[in-house]
């Protein structure tokens, strides 16, 4: 299930080219990051196979029936999940940004565990990366941490502790 997730995952993004925003690299070597993350704590099949897929539908012309018909119900709803729910046209970073929280905070434990993942290797990019954009990030970050207490104890006090305020910035 891993290998398949990963080699679609890859095809995903691969097929339109997606690069990480401040290092130019592939795109999959973020979902791997954070399937790597998720490894480290307790999981399932299904949940390394979600953290590999959590951004094409988001990303890609993948759908979540696309998901569905190649992974089975489980792995796609952990995806969908995953999946922002809000559009352009829902308002501004912040209106949007509360919309997917409200989505988020619905979310199986599971779910929130792969996000909590996300957050923390995304957090890993733009804190090095990006300090002008770095304190928008950690609000929003702290905001979401309300929302995923039920995920992993372990990943929440690591993005805890990322997202705290550090001297000099």
């Amino acid at each position: 299930m891993e290998q398949r997730a990963l080699a679609f995952a890859s095809e995903a993004h691969g097929s339109i080219d997606q690069r990480r925003k401040y290092t130019g690299e592939p795109y999959i070597v973020h979902p791997v990051a954070v399937a790597e993350i998720v490894r480290s704590v307790p999981h399932t099949d299904a949940m390394i196979a979600a953290a590999l897929l959590h951004d094409v539908v988001e990303d890609t012309p993948v759908t979540i029936e696309d998901i569905r018909a190649e992974f089975g119900k489980d792995i796609a709803e952990l995806v969908d999940w995953l999946t922002d729910v809000s559009r352009p046209g829902d308002g501004n970073r912040r209106k949007r940004k509360h919309l997917d929280l409200l989505h988020t905070a619905k979310a199986p434990a599971a779910a929130k565990t792969i996000k909590l993942a996300d957050l923390i290797d995304n957090t890993r990019t733009i804190s090095a990366h990006d300090p002008s954009f770095w304190p928008v990030y950690r609000r929003e970050m702290e905001d979401l941490l309300k929302v995923l207490i039920e995920g992993d104890a372990s990943l929440w006090q690591k993005a805890a502790r990322q997202a705290r305020p550090r001297q000099g910035r």
